[in-house]
């Protein structure tokens, strides 16, 4: 039988409801003030169980507050996520059929890129090979807009990503579509897309970007974590 919530934790879920999704410093920062406010012990390593607690009471209407890695810092964020609507069906009330397509398409490219990236001028050519619906440019321009508004993609310097929010609540999906090009960060356990990768070919194990800069910092000779071959990609910050 699942623990009661208390108001500290109705508090904690009420913020991450109206937010979607919140960073990790800012889920521990959360915590301590809601048990602070309603009287209840606090514990600095207690988070993961204090949302136990909410998600044992969310499972019954299929909603689960997730654990996940932003790609582009490595840091930890929390996600209200529906685990009953796992693909991009979940996305429909917002986007008509042809801007879910541009989506998949969109997805597809950005997955299956060796650096997890599309450019913008990639993206924009998917409207004439859309079967739904075709698109004119800036119909799809603006759709790309909606979509980083929207924090499912990432837009920086023309260059698209997925959205940690995305990752997040579409990495079932994520797993299932695409599995021979997705593997889990060999260092957080996280899906990485924006990666480096082995090139032993008995082993090719990810990391995020992130994550290579913490594992080889100050190593000169870097090695990879499972095969020990070397590590042939550029350490960011060494």
């Amino acid at each position: 039988m699942a623990r009661p919530m208390t108001d500290s934790h109705r508090r904690f879920l009420q913020t991450i409801m109206c937010n979607g999704m919140i960073e990790g410093s800012k889920a521990q920062a959360l915590h301590r003030h809601c048990c602070e406010v309603h009287g209840v012990h606090y514990a600095h390593d207690r988070l993961d169980e204090f949302l136990g607690v909410i998600n044992a009471h969310l499972q019954p209407m299929f909603m689960h507050i997730r654990k996940g890695v932003s790609e582009e810092d490595g840091q930890q964020h929390y996600a209200l996520v529906n685990i009953a609507e796992t693909d991009i069906t979940r996305m429909a009330s917002d986007y008509s059929d042809n801007e879910l397509e541009l989506f998949r398409k969109a997805m597809d490219l950005i997955v299956d890129s060796e650096n997890g990236t599309a450019s913008s001028t990639d993206l924009l050519n998917l409207a004439d090979s859309l079967q739904t619906k075709k698109m004119k440019k800036k119909e799809t321009e603006q759709v790309l807009q909606r979509l980083v508004q929207d924090k499912w993609l990432c837009e920086k310097e023309g260059d698209y990503t997925l959205s940690t929010r995305c990752i997040i609540e579409m990495e079932g999906y994520i797993q299932r579509t695409y599995p021979d090009l997705v593997k889990v960060c060999n260092i957080c356990r996280s899906i990485a897309i924006q990666s480096q990768m082995c090139e032993n070919p008995h082993c090719g194990i990810k990391m995020h970007i992130p994550c290579v800069a913490k594992y080889f910092r100050g190593r000169t000779d870097p090695h990879c974590p499972s095969c020990n071959e070397f590590w042939p990609h550029e350490i960011p910050g060494n």
